[in-house]
């Protein structure tokens, strides 16, 4: 026998024409829970279920949030529907809806602004009819693509990216990124994770994490012999924020001027320069950055000028290649120390030593006067901003101090993930398949030069993850060399854009950095065949040929091959 069927009631409703009223009356959003206040009516079944659909629906279903202000138009006189289309209409023009962006369901943006459906209905209607929004069943509404004109006088956007573009990159500075350890990262980090405490996701030391820093303390001594611990570590977003930091912690202190060497990185001189310190280049040999000449550096002014600070490269100066000599690095630690200065030791490719002994940092020196300065972003990927500081104590307080003012702290998880990295053995295995990878590509680039370009002489190989290509006198200027290389697709830089300009050797005293080095002919050039000379730096005379500065770690495998077959095309016709 079968129940007979109940007909519910008929449910009041709004007009359906109410001007600012939705179409149906709103409903009573309490539940039938044992949490409901006393009085109040339970949902009917049909209502708690499309409550909870809407609640729980995706993204997907109903679109993003939307910001929408209709009320300046409504004091203007404008109707609601006129209002909404209006501020649809703006949004799109201007950018901030960009075209194929999923907008709101019309319940949910009505229900969001305080409207009727039917009127957000309506005017997603008359903007689909005029090319502003599109809509396909099942798809919902989305902003259909527009030629926007650019607005009049609008500035250029700002390239977040500065690297220049080609179809072979071959500039120095930066690893295989196809090598980045996906596997054994995810792997890291999820017990990194697992492990973490909770208060590791709060506010915490500018220094960093302690389990990364006091992971860096054991693995720097066992790798690079370098004489610290967790206490004076400081993590960073790579090596160009600390250096900042440094900078502005010395001129804190009434540093003036900083010395450098006179190759180097332009962008480091920039970020030096915007710290407030003045720039007293160091001229290069074979056998590094002439640091015996620290004390000349006085520039115009005397002593009241002499650099409070020299920034080196000493295990492989970038980007010359040459190993700062044993005799030079006690030079200039007995300099930071009479002068009560600091050494600014960046050691970017510590772990890439092919051709000879590994350098122990210059760090373990004096750690009072060195500051030591490594980086993930050529063992790893630059896109981490991993580095970090091993810091004397003086300074450990005023730089802290400024990294807190700059960014608070840096990021935690990477830093945790990293820290297990480390202490799993996962980053050495990484580092020495990295080795392998490195010196067979070196290996094919010197082998290729030597068949097809033999004019070429290959230096700064014993290390590293570039070499410096020095070309016969004779040859072709190295502005139109780099113009062929662009022409062919070949990203790559010359040597000369590394050197500090005259300019500043100027006003520290001193002749041209390439002025001041001996004379090197090209019979007393340092052979370069690999496993043969720590010191291969290429010649810094005054007339000296062009040279190359070529990343061979840069491409991919797949794409290695073709680059070098474009470089060897190029130096061919040098």
């Amino acid at each position: 026998m079968s129940r007979p069927r109940t007909t519910p009631g008929p449910v009041p409703s709004a007009p359906r024409n109410a001007p600012d009223t939705p179409r149906s009356a709103p409903r009573d959003t309490s539940a039938a829970t044992p949490d409901a206040a006393p009085g109040t009516s339970p949902a009917t079944p049909r209502e708690a279920r499309g409550r909870r659909t809407r609640d729980n629906a995706p993204w997907t279903a109903f679109g993003g949030d939307l910001h929408l202000d209709l009320t300046e138009r409504r004091a203007a006189g404008a109707g609601l529907r006129a209002a909404l289309e209006d501020a649809l209409r703006e949004a799109v023009q201007d950018g901030r809806l960009a075209p194929g962006t999923r907008l709101p369901s019309s319940r949910a943006l009505g229900e969001d602004l305080g409207i009727a459906r039917n009127t957000v209905v309506e005017a997603y209607g008359q903007l689909t009819a005029e090319g502003w929004l599109g809509s396909r069943p099942g798809s919902g509404t989305t902003v259909a693509e527009r030629a926007a004109p650019r607005p009049a006088g609008r500035p250029a956007a700002v390239r977040a990216d500065r690297r220049p573009t080609g179809r072979h990159d071959l500039l120095a500075g930066r690893p295989d990124l196809s090598l980045f350890p996906r596997s054994a990262w995810l792997a890291s980090a999820r017990r990194a994770l697992a492990v973490a405490p909770h208060d590791a996701f709060d506010y915490g030391s500018p220094l960093g994490r302690i389990e990364l820093r006091q992971a860096l303390s054991d693995y720097l001594a066992r790798v690079r012999g370098v004489r610290t611990d967790p206490d004076r570590l400081l993590v960073c977003a790579g090596f160009g924020q600390g250096l900042g930091l440094l900078a502005a912690a010395l001129r804190g202190r009434g540093t003036g001027r900083i010395a450098v060497e006179g190759y180097g990185l332009p962008p480091q001189r920039e970020v030096l320069r915007a710290a407030g310190l003045g720039l007293a280049p160091l001229p290069l040999d074979a056998n590094g950055a002439r640091t015996d000449l620290l004390d000349d550096l006085g520039g115009a002014g005397g002593t009241a000028e002499r650099p409070g600070a020299v920034l080196l490269t000493p295990a492989h100066q970038f980007p010359t290649g040459a190993a700062l000599a044993a005799d030079r690095r006690a030079a200039a630690v007995r300099w930071a120390r009479e002068r009560d200065g600091y050494v600014i030791e960046d050691d970017y490719d510590g772990e890439f030593r092919y051709d000879r002994q590994p350098l122990g940092a210059m760090q373990a020196l004096d750690p009072d006067r060195v500051v030591y300065g490594g980086t993930a972003a050529k063992s790893l990927a630059p896109g981490l901003r991993l580095a970090w500081l091993a810091l004397p104590d003086e300074l450990v307080e005023p730089v802290a101090r400024l990294k807190a003012l700059a960014d608070t702290m840096s990021p935690v998880t990477d830093q945790l993930t990293f820290a297990e990295l480390i202490t799993s053995g996962r980053y050495d295995r990484h580092v020495r398949r990295c080795r392998l990878h490195y010196r067979r590509r070196r290996d094919l680039l010197v082998a290729a030069l030597a068949e097809r370009a033999p004019q070429v002489r290959v230096t700064g190989i014993a290390a590293g993850l570039h070499a410096v290509l020095q070309l016969p006198p004779g040859s072709r200027p190295e502005a139109e060399l780099l113009e062929r290389a662009r022409a062919a697709g070949l990203v790559l830089t010359g040597l000369d854009w590394y050197r500090a300009g005259p300019d500043a050797e100027r006003a520290a005293g001193l002749p041209a950095a390439s002025g001041t080095a001996p004379n090197i002919s090209p019979d007393d050039w340092p052979d370069t065949s690999p496993g043969t000379s720590p010191n291969d730096a290429p010649d810094d005379a005054p007339d000296a040929p062009p040279a190359l500065v070529v990343g061979y770690a840069t491409p991919s495998d797949h794409a290695f091959p073709a680059a070098l077959d474009a470089l060897c095309g190029i130096l061919r016709e040098s």
